[in-house]
């Protein structure tokens, strides 16, 4: 568990020191690398199988959340790199409150550990994001209509929208990235 908290946390500080470093010869490429994603996608169905083990019937949440659709379909293909940026975002943003409220919920000293490495994650998410010059959306206001967010009312069910939402619309948006598609020479 440390060592994967550990591994999050060394990506985040390369981030950051990328950033602030400004006397660094040449600027590290774009983080194009899909194994950063792995890596939270993995932490994730960590989360999950931890989960599904502590909690024969799903454990039940003290109130339900609004998680992010994550259908890929025909209107998602059909939005542009800015939409798409804003759902994306918006997601990761309902995601964050959502786990936020788990993590209150959470007794177990091992299932508290995999959900504070999930909330931890979303920033990093939106830094890869950032840093792949991906255009910043507002944070959700809470008025997002029912065709983009559905309710979720156990932690089973917002650990697999987790899972789904970094598998599918992240990764597309990772892949889709102008910043990954140059030729490097």
């Amino acid at each position: 568990m440390l060592q994967n908290a550990g591994r999050g946390l060394l990506a985040l500080l390369l981030m950051v020191l990328e950033w602030t470093c400004p006397s660094l010869p040449s600027p590290l490429r774009p983080i194009c690398d899909l194994r950063v994603l792995n890596h939270f996608i993995k932490e994730a169905q960590d989360a999950n199988d931890a989960m599904s083990k502590s909690c024969r019937d799903g454990c039940t949440l003290s109130q339900s959340v609004s998680v992010p659709q994550t259908r890929v379909d025909a209107a998602w293909e059909n939005k542009n790199d800015l939409e798409k940026a804003q759902e994306v975002q918006g997601g990761l943003g309902l995601l964050q409150h959502a786990l936020s409220l788990l993590r209150s919920s959470v007794t177990n000293v091992a299932l508290h550990s995999h959900v504070d490495n999930l909330v931890r994650s979303v920033p990093s998410i939106n830094a890869v994001l950032h840093r792949l010059n991906i255009p910043e959306a507002p944070p959700p206001d809470g008025t997002a209509g029912p065709e983009s967010t559905w309710r979720a009312s156990t932690a089973a069910d917002l650990l697999q929208v987790h899972i789904n939402f970094l598998r599918g619309k992240v990764r597309l948006l990772l892949t889709d990235a102008p910043a990954c598609q140059q030729d490097v020479s």
